[in-house]
């Protein structure tokens, strides 16, 4: 991309500043002139906009003008306002199934094939807390397995602690303890986890019995479990979880990387700090990543459910089935009918202030963005919270925006590994699968170069396209999923994003 601003579509009435602009500098393009000194990213109008007239992005409604605005004027919060507005969901519609490639034309990369024929992308044995009381004795037995005590066994990832602050003070059944349960299960059963230690304290509602048997899980060779009142303590769990670890190690390093087709691979989709970049650079790329996958027999999912509303259209037009995609719609309305009603939270109008000052007016703005992440293949199943994915292709989970708790679900879901994308640039882990960050524009890029995977920047710079761009995102995903670390593996990252969504009433 070149010049000094950017057309989205030829019926937009703004344009996007792809740099810096000075008051009174000419546009050509666009034939107007910029009535304001406009920073990077900010929206300018292409032509007169009057009071109440839709303001279009990519020629989707992003909100309604509050003032009349002149040609070349910036687009401040302040001038565009957020209002419902009906939207034709046309199910299945669009929809064309996915034309996969042959067999023997598809991507590999080096996984971990369990017994259960499931495959890995890391090996790491975990210690999930029951209860956040807990919490300290997951953490002391993970820290003592530093990288030097776990040296002899290279072919173990590392000790992960997942602690939370649930598990006690809440309902006893229904949704909110299902949901907790269900997550946990998730983590236990991941394929990215060779062996497990649950640790409860004893006395807690979310019982280790309770949990073991509301879910099947057994009691074996990999799964173990402590309860602190009967142990004797926390020094003696932690004593306990330490030993049981060490018997562990052994079996956990047999683990060896073979050759496997990329359709086992399921990438959670996330992003975070956006910016008005965003939209441009990394979600259409990462999208572009995912169509690709999808080609490959791979699945993707798709989340951040306050992060779709009022694009969520574009998403039930391309549903496999009328059911998908008014499972969809049944989600949107419990969130805004029932979940945040009345509530100042996205959903309901009003991004966080990183995304205002990144460019993003409202969460119609955001939420046009966010979608792209999910490409253009078929939307073949919704699922609720932390529920298995077991369909292939894109899916949907129902989850926050909120990142940590969103990729928590999709990780019990049973995601391997995690594409995040962000403008103002975000520091996010989520053991045990392995995350790449993608970066929307260069100067963020290169002051966060640490923890940036890749610089989706480029698309802006004009020195590659936002299909190169997707092809390497996908050859990122490959090289990570076979074991290249991450930048934020490289720092540690994901050691405290665990969080179960916390639904219910605590008391």
């Amino acid at each position: 991309m070149t010049g000094l601003v950017i057309r989205l579509h030829k019926d937009d009435n703004i344009v996007i500043a792809r740099v810096a602009i000075a008051a009174g500098t000419e546009l050509p393009s666009e034939g107007i002139v910029a009535q304001d000194c406009v920073t990077a990213g900010q929206k300018l109008a292409s032509s007169p906009i009057k009071r109440d007239v839709e303001i279009r992005k990519y020629n989707v409604v992003i909100g309604f003008a509050s003032e009349d605005i002149p040609a070349g004027a910036v687009i401040h919060n302040d001038s565009i306002k957020f209002r419902e507005f009906d939207r034709d969901y046309a199910h299945s519609r669009d929809y064309r199934p996915v034309e996969l490639l042959p067999p023997a034309s598809r991507a590999v990369f080096q996984g971990i094939v369990r017994p259960d024929g499931r495959v890995a992308t890391r090996n790491y044995i975990g210690v999930i807390s029951t209860v956040n009381c807990s919490a300290t004795a997951v953490h002391g037995i993970a820290d003592w397995f530093t990288s030097e005590r776990l040296a002899a066994y290279q072919n173990v990832d590392g000790v992960v602690a997942f602690a939370h602050a649930m598990g006690c003070g809440m309902e006893m059944t229904g949704e909110p303890m299902d949901l907790l349960r269900r997550t946990m299960a998730g983590y236990i059963r991941h394929p990215n986890l060779a062996a497990v230690l649950v640790v409860g304290l004893g006395c807690e509602r979310n019982q280790v019995a309770g949990l073991m048997s509301s879910q099947n899980l057994e009691m074996g060779a990999s799964l173990r479990t402590f309860t602190m009142q009967e142990v004797g303590g926390t020094r003696k769990t932690i004593e306990a979880g330490i030993a049981a670890v060490k018997e562990l190690l052994p079996e956990a390093d047999r683990a060896r990387r073979t050759t496997v087709p990329a359709s086992h691979l399921t990438v959670g989709l996330q992003c975070g700090g956006s910016d008005a970049f965003s939209s441009i650079t990394a979600n259409p790329s990462l999208g572009v990543a995912v169509d690709i996958l999808i080609r490959n027999g791979g699945t993707a999912v798709l989340s951040e459910t306050p992060e779709i509303y009022g694009v969520e259209h574009v998403l039930t037009r391309r549903a496999v089935s009328r059911e998908v995609g008014e499972k969809l719609i049944e989600r949107l309305r419990w969130w805004k009918d029932e979940y945040t009603a009345g509530r100042d939270v996205q959903i309901n109008g009003v991004v966080s202030p990183g995304n205002q000052i990144g460019g993003l007016a409202n969460i119609l703005e955001k939420s046009l963005g966010s979608a792209m992440k999910g490409g253009t293949s078929p939307l073949m199943a919704v699922y609720r919270y932390a529920e298995p994915v077991l369909e292939r292709g894109l899916v949907f989970m129902d989850t926050p925006g909120f990142d940590p708790v969103s990729a928590t679900g999709q990780v019990a879901g049973g995601a391997n590994l995690i594409a995040f994308t962000t403008g103002r640039g975000s520091m996010f882990g989520a053991k045990p699968s392995p995350s790449i960050k993608l970066a929307s524009n260069t100067p963020m890029f290169r002051r966060l170069e640490e923890d940036m995977d890749a610089n989706c920047g480029e698309i802006l710079d004009g020195t590659v396209s936002v299909r190169e761009m997707g092809q390497r995102i996908f050859d990122l995903i490959l090289r990570t999923a076979s074991g290249v670390r991450s930048k934020s593996e490289n720092l540690n990252v994901g050691r405290y994003e665990f969080v179960p969504w916390q639904i219910g009433v605590v008391g």
